[in-house]
């Protein structure tokens, strides 16, 4: 059984109005043993009306202040770790280096979320392309990502683009794409890094993970062995979002076992419940 959930957002996302508490008191209701916070960082994203101020950024050292006093708070019910989710773009490898390495995250995730400056989430990257078009750009734009950065640990939720397709899953497939995404899971592998299994794809409607599993299932044929789970919760109720799922999606596609990140080191929980495997 999952027991951590490694990818949630609170009140210091753009995008969250929860306060980090009512996170942390949801996933104890959850039955969870443990929890990252991982909330949102996107150097340079652009302004967007229904965001007020620098969207998606927050102030590191309050928000490490504020997470340590409720880890230790919260010691004897959960472990809480701290983690950050940066938003790729290709210039920012050195920026993010340096914020990386200076604060103490357990975790980071490395997401695509802007496409030559557009988020998909706003429907603008698909004004005169097709979904294809529009999915192989975002593919190739991550490869771009990969090669410029390296202040990360995991890449997260590899085919995001496609819960704001306009036909979203209709045409999309591992094997439609299968060049692009085997150089990304390629780069990833020789990077040192790993992947998350993500399962806000199902709370999208998409009805699978993201990514699919059967990029997952590629990923692991390759030599893949870092994955991480996350439900992408904005809200308590989403947290360990279908996680009931993921243990056979794991299975599936060859593991048993699956990771969490502990002063930016994984450690491997198998799917039996039994101790680290490595």
């Amino acid at each position: 059984m999952i027991q951590s959930d490694c990818h949630m957002h609170t009140e210091f996302s753009s995008d969250s109005e929860t306060p980090v508490r009512s996170m942390i008191e949801g996933a104890i209701k959850k039955g969870l043993r443990e929890i990252c916070l991982t909330d949102h960082y996107d150097k340079d994203y652009p302004r967007v009306p229904d965001i007020e101020g620098i969207p998606f950024v927050f102030d590191p050292e309050e928000y490490c202040r504020t997470l340590a006093g409720l880890k230790e708070e919260y010691s004897d019910r959960i472990t809480v770790r701290t983690g950050i989710e940066i938003g790729l773009q290709p210039h920012l490898g050195g920026f993010y280096r340096e914020l990386t390495e200076k604060y103490p995250f357990d975790f980071v995730i490395g997401s695509v979320h802007l496409v030559h400056g557009l988020d998909p989430y706003y429907g603008a990257l698909f004004e005169g392309r097709t979904n294809e078009e529009a999915y192989s750009e975002t593919f190739r734009e991550t490869l771009a990502d990969l090669e410029a950065i390296d202040g990360f640990d995991v890449l997260g939720h590899i085919d995001y683009v496609v819960r704001y397709g306009k036909e979203k899953a209709a045409h999309y497939s591992y094997h439609r794409f299968a060049d692009e995404i085997d150089e990304i899971l390629k780069k990833v592998i020789e990077m040192g890094k790993g992947i998350e299994l993500n399962t806000g794809g199902f709370k999208y409607g998409l009805g699978f993970s993201n990514p699919h599993p059967d990029i997952i299932k590629r990923y692991r044929e390759l030599g893949g062995e870092i994955i991480t789970v996350g439900a992408d919760a904005h809200k308590p109720e989403h947290i360990a979002y279908d996680f009931d799922k993921v243990e056979e999606i794991l299975r599936e596609c060859g593991f048993r076992y699956y990771t969490v990140f502990e002063g930016r080191k994984p450690i491997f929980r198998r799917l039996d419940g039994r101790k680290a495997v490595k």
